[in-house]
């Protein structure tokens, strides 16, 4: 009989835990806390979060509501990095794993901000789909005890063409043909990569995209679909007046899940949109969030400060994206450097959501 392992029987209960994050697992609906850890050899790992029980034993971290894992991530966070900083260790190794730290985390935020817009707007490009009726479903012979499952899923997701429906205990999932006729998928069988699927879905079908395809180049698609719609924002009234009070404070560029807002002073061209690098979130970089761009040119692709793996800190700086050819150069007497400012990107999902679609 094998005995039930207890706290400290691991080498790995005795790691420097630096930073935690809580991940969705798709299969069972529950946020598992990750935590990045480093021993005594080797580099930073994000690695499954454990924890001691009241009995000595040991569990995983793991919360069923979103909002309890970040208020949770937020409060242990502060923890470790107070402990990092009153660390008896010195000096270069506390800055090496700050800044490791600070990459980590960025790393992890700007992809949940990132989907969490891309949701939102997936969701509002389908708002006109309606929500079929249990008589109106199409269905195969051994999907029929499953219809009444399937429209009661499909209330909130009308547009997808995978969905998981009853209990997500019970694994089950379903999918649609490209004649619109559902079958069953996984009858209690259901694992972790086919639920990662049908999550991403809710995405991209959103797009009228394949979520089984690389999903690196699924968003990257989104990311263009969506270049058009933040244009749009300069024609909104509550963003004219949040870049006319971010203007008398003296900011000119304002940067949130890949858009910016960039003031041109020269030229009379006022308020412009450009867009970040955010396809590239995990060069080895750190955001710089204290540095400068330094523009000697009109492109519009921003180069957001950054900080490398040496502690070596780079401007930022403006250029165009491949396939755009040169960017226009500015007149050395209009060459600015000029700090930015992030921006929360639950704020950018509420202006998105301003914008009506056709």
């Amino acid at each position: 009989m094998t005995r039930a392992m207890k706290w400290g029987d691991s080498k790995r209960d005795f790691d420097t835990v630096l930073a935690v994050w809580p991940t969705y697992d798709p299969l069972h609906g529950f946020w598992e806390m990750h935590e990045l850890a480093v021993s005594q050899v080797g580099a930073p790992k994000w690695r499954d979060r454990r924890i001691p029980t009241p009995e000595g034993f040991v569990k995983m971290d793991r919360h069923f509501d979103a909002g309890a894992a970040f208020a949770a991530g937020a409060s242990l966070n502060e923890r470790y990095a107070s402990e990092l900083q009153h660390s008896p260790i010195g000096e270069d190794l506390r800055r090496s794993l700050q800044l490791k730290t600070r990459k980590a985390l960025q790393a992890k935020e700007r992809l949940r901000s990132e989907e969490a817009l891309m949701l939102a707007e997936a969701r509002r490009r389908k708002a006109a789909v309606p929500a079929p009726s249990a008589s109106e479903l199409q269905l195969t012979a051994r999907a029929e005890p499953f219809r009444g499952a399937l429209a009661e899923a499909l209330s909130a997701y009308p547009y997808v063409t995978g969905i998981r429906v009853g209990e997500l205990r019970e694994r089950v999932a379903m999918g649609k043909s490209y004649e619109g006729v559902w079958d069953v998928l996984a009858n209690g069988s259901l694992h972790k990569r086919g639920a990662t699927l049908i999550e991403r879905s809710k995405i991209a079908s959103g797009f009228d995209l394949n979520p089984t395809e690389h999903w690196g180049e699924v968003k990257a698609k989104i990311r263009q679909i969506l270049l058009p719609r933040a244009n749009q924002l300069l024609q909104l009234a509550s963003v004219r007046r949040l870049l006319d009070e971010a203007l008398a404070r003296g900011e000119r560029v304002l940067v949130c899940n890949g858009v910016v807002f960039w003031y041109e002073q020269h030229g009379q061209v006022g308020w412009q949109v450009k867009t970040t690098n955010s396809d590239q979130s995990d060069d080895g970089t750190t955001l710089w969030t204290e540095g400068t761009i330094v523009s000697a040119n009109h492109g519009r692709l921003v180069i957001l400060p950054f900080i490398k793996e040496n502690g070596e800190h780079v401007k930022g700086h403006t250029r165009n994206a491949p396939n755009d050819g040169p960017a226009k150069p500015r007149h050395p007497s209009q060459y600015v450097e000029i700090p930015f400012k992030v921006l929360s990107g639950d704020l950018m999902i509420g202006l998105f959501g301003e914008l009506p679609y056709e």
